[in-house]
């Protein structure tokens, strides 16, 4: 029952609306998708991820628990659930229900289950890298001086050792560096280590390098015109909540700053489904909010829609939810004082239905059935109707493994991202620095011994010291320039450069 200008949710029943569609016209103007654990919102994601791909516009999604994945498959009429999918089908007049399988491009930041997705810590920049990060105000100052010290001396930050380098380096010329940039405390910079330390000890360190992804891999069509379903393996990030919520936060904010804007067009160019949305917000500095409230405002007119999910929807802050016009609620359980002002408040988020009071609607749906309002003409508020969500035509729950791997094979961006690019960049250029500086003082210190004595006229030997004659350190020379000395000298032997390029090794790993 979708056509080229709706999508269609469900309805049917006694008491029920016939149809309740999603005009793809407003689609761009964001959503929600919320309900209690179980109520099926995994399944509402998955139909809507088939109807926006059917309507030639792809999608991103992250499989949190692996269900998604199954659509690669078509639905399998050997499923226990095939009867009941049928006939919610036909108590809901779906009359064209059938299985398909969707195309879908898999992908994962460890590089798994999918194709890996890198970008560099600039593109990251230090807002979104002090969040993951999670540094406090002075910590995050440093690392903005550390950005602006790579972009001035022209030092590429691509991976997590340039970062780590110019740390390095930032902390060693703290002293010159804060007379131009402000007070760069080394143990702020020390601070700022450890914390990427932990980063790499989750496996993130392979998040961050080349080649980076480009977004006209993700927004793309198949050559019949369905939208690809870009899927993100986040079984194993869902460890990493914090680094979980900072790339889809990276990902928003590169559609933003890449995409031209084109209005309102007849369908969205692209949608972005943020699950688990609560662990964005959690613990979010005001600046973050107003960012994800910034970005929400402005990209509908980029042509791109943004589908926020979680279990609650306060658990998304009103500015942001003051921007979602299309709302899909499903069950919400009142166990706790908590609970039931949170379902007061869903509640009177709704333009209200003289048929049926909300707020004991939505206590009361079942598991596959939702309260809805989406957007009319104009762009006003449709009332709220109770509604049965319509059977997915792909499979319910994971597909096989054979399935991925033959998707992942056949992708028209395999071979892509998998062997990792290292450039030039901040650690080479700094190591090379480095290596120059120890072999001029190395010419340095061999010129000044190749030079000729003075006669000593108070040798009692008489004329030139012999080599065997221990020279007295002048007056004037300090410990530190004598310590200096012997280092030049050490670098400019062999043994020497072995022993300076060790060390440099061990302050950049």
């Amino acid at each position: 029952m979708s056509d080229n200008e709706t999508v269609f949710l469900g309805g049917g029943g006694e008491g029920y609306a016939t149809p309740s569609v999603l005009r793809l016209g407003y689609a761009n103007r964001h959503g929600l998708v919320a309900g209690a654990t179980g109520t099926g919102k995994t399944v509402t994601l998955q139909i809507l991820a088939e109807s926006f791909s059917a309507a030639g516009t792809p999608v991103f999604l992250a499989d949190v628990k692996g269900d998604l994945s199954g659509l690669a498959e078509p639905g399998d009429p050997s499923h226990p659930l095939h009867e009941k999918l049928i006939a919610r089908a036909t108590k809901i007049r779906f009359d064209d229900y059938g299985y398909d399988a969707f195309p879908v491009t898999f992908w994962d930041l460890f590089g798994e289950k999918g194709h890996p997705i890198r970008t560099t810590i600039t593109e990251m920049g230090p807002l979104l890298l002090a969040r993951l990060l999670e540094l406090n105000d002075t910590q995050e100052g440093v690392l903005n001086i550390v950005f602006r010290l790579a972009q001035e001396e022209g030092l590429a930050l691509l991976d997590l050792k340039d970062l780590q380098a110019l740390l390095v380096f930032a902390g060693e010329n703290a002293r010159d560096l804060s007379l131009r940039y402000g007070n760069i405390s080394k143990a702020s910079v020390g601070a700022i280590q450890r914390r990427l330390l932990v980063l790499e000890n989750q496996g993130a360190a392979g998040f961050f390098g080349e080649p980076a992804l480009s977004l006209s891999d993700m927004i793309s069509t198949t050559p019949d015109g369905r939208g690809r379903i870009n899927l993100l393996a986040a079984d194993r990030l869902m460890h990493s909540p914090r680094l979980y919520a900072t790339f889809l936060l990276w990902l928003l904010s590169e559609l933003w700053e890449e995409l031209p804007e084109i209005g309102d067009p007849d369908k969205p160019r692209f949608v972005f489904f943020f699950d688990e949305a609560h662990l964005l917000f959690d613990d979010a500095p005001k600046a973050l909010v107003d960012k994800v409230e910034q970005v929400a405002r402005l990209i509908r007119s980029k042509g791109v829609g943004v589908y926020f999910v979680t279990q609650q929807p306060d658990d998304v802050p009103e500015d942001v939810l003051a921007q979602l016009g299309n709302r899909i609620q499903h069950a919400l359980r009142a166990f706790t004082p908590r609970d039931a002002k949170a379902l007061r408040a869903a509640a009177q988020t709704f333009r209200p239905n003289p048929r049926f009071d909300t707020e004991t609607a939505i206590r009361e749906v079942g598991v596959g059935e939702a309260v809805v309002s989406c957007l009319e003409a104009k762009g006003v508020p449709a009332m709220v109707e109770r509604v049965l969500i319509r059977p997915p035509s792909s499979r319910l729950g994971p597909c096989a493994d054979a399935t991925r791997t033959a998707a992942i094979a056949r992708s028209p961006v395999a071979g892509v991202y998998e062997k990792v690019l290292d450039r030039d960049s901040a650690f080479e250029m700094l190591r090379a620095r480095a290596e120059k500086r120890a072999q001029e003082t190395a010419r340095a210190s061999e010129a000044e011994s190749e030079t000729p004595r003075e006669y000593n006229r108070g040798s009692p030997w008489g004329g030139e010291r012999t080599k065997s004659q221990p020279r007295r350190s002048s007056r004037t020379d300090s410990a530190s320039d004598a310590l200096i000395k012997s280092v030049a000298r050490a670098a400019g032997s062999q043994f020497g450069r072995s022993v300076v390029r060790s060390l440099l090794r061990g302050l950049f790993r």
